[in-house]
């Protein structure tokens, strides 16, 4: 794989940024994740969501330089911290996932900051494919992988740890040719 960036880059998009996480951003990203209606749709995060997993998460990403395993803090104008989005990856292929804060649902916010994040990292590397899903209750989600191109790939059971249990997932991927097509589509 050829890297073009060595560090995680400051994203702009019309009305985001995306950066690097920073301890500041601690008490948004606890305050965000202790609400079960966000964290319930995600894998890899326990609820009740303390201070102190924000702040031992932001711990785990310092030092993560390969597009692969880039995390991005989102911030909209004017509003500040609103979520998080960030690869990493599953075998030789990078995943995708992401969560936005319940006030900020609705805003077409993810749909612009996972296309400015997936751009970015299929410009930084030559990754062909990009993984990720959703668990099946999650039609907001999938309805953005949808939109930028992903296709399903199939159904697979992941451990959701706020839930305490394994949930229906449904797998799926967006390939470089499939996103660069559905750019162009969207600008003609």
């Amino acid at each position: 794989m050829r890297l073009t960036e060595p560090t995680t880059p400051v994203l702009r998009t019309r009305r985001l940024v995306l950066r690097a996480p920073r301890m500041e951003d601690a008490p948004d990203i606890a305050r965000h994740l202790n609400n079960f209606e966000v964290s319930g749709n995600l894998a890899r995060v326990p609820f009740p969501y303390h201070l102190s997993d924000a702040r031992a998460w932001i711990r785990s990403r310092q030092g993560q330089t390969q597009p692969g395993e880039a995390n991005f803090t989102i911030e909209v104008d004017g509003m500040g911290y609103v979520g998080h989005l960030g690869f990493h990856m599953q075998g030789e292929e990078p995943g995708v996932g992401y969560w936005l804060g319940r006030p900020f649902w609705g805003k077409g916010i993810m749909s612009e900051a996972v296309e400015a994040a997936i751009n970015w990292l299929f410009s930084a590397s030559d990754f062909a494919t990009i993984r990720s899903g959703v668990f099946y209750f999650n039609a907001a989600s999938l309805a953005i992988q949808t939109k930028l191109g992903f296709t399903e790939t199939g159904r697979s059971s992941l451990l959701c740890l706020a839930r305490g249990a394994e949930v229906e997932h449904i797998d799926t991927q967006l390939t470089r040719e499939r996103f660069q097509h559905m750019r162009q589509a969207s600008r003609s």
